[in-house]
């Protein structure tokens, strides 16, 4: 199944939206990024220009690419290159918003696996299954010297 630009983009933003508050984030970085430089040499994207970046590493301002896909914007760590050939905006614009979707996270890693060629792997992480915990007889309410005592 060919997905349109604008659905790819679409789950390029969920992706990157649960990225930011994931525990785990490098996994959904690095599928928003093969995903970006794919559309960017498909030409299915552009890179608008140069940001600073909004939270500066170790106190030190850098910058990012703005790459628009379809009505979609986006951030990505730039190049060597891009310095010499993109423009830079200077700071971030706080007023803009892309547009707001519904889509679930795995349709959206469903979509990019996809259009990366890549297998799309749903599996869960099962709970630690090995434990230490012994039950303790100190928390049942019902049990009591007397309960097991004959009667005369």
């Amino acid at each position: 199944m060919e997905y349109q630009v604008s659905e790819i983009a679409r789950a390029i933003f969920i992706i990157n939206r649960h990225a930011k508050t994931a525990l785990n984030p490098k996994e959904l970085y690095n599928m928003k990024k093969q995903a970006i430089d794919k559309l960017l040499t498909e030409q299915q994207a552009k890179k608008i220009g140069l940001h600073y970046s909004q939270k500066p590493k170790f106190s030190k301002q850098h910058s990012t690419v703005l790459v628009q896909v379809a009505d979609y914007y986006f951030h990505v760590p730039p190049s060597k290159q891009d310095f010499k050939t993109v423009q830079h905006l200077g700071e971030l614009d706080q007023t803009f918003r892309n547009p707001k979707t519904k889509m679930s996270l795995n349709q959206a890693k469903r979509v990019i696996c996809q259009y990366l060629g890549i297998p799309y792997n749903n599996k869960k992480h099962k709970p630690h299954t090995h434990s230490n915990y012994t039950p303790s007889s100190l928390g049942k309410w019902n049990y009591s010297y007397y309960n097991h005592k004959r009667h005369r």
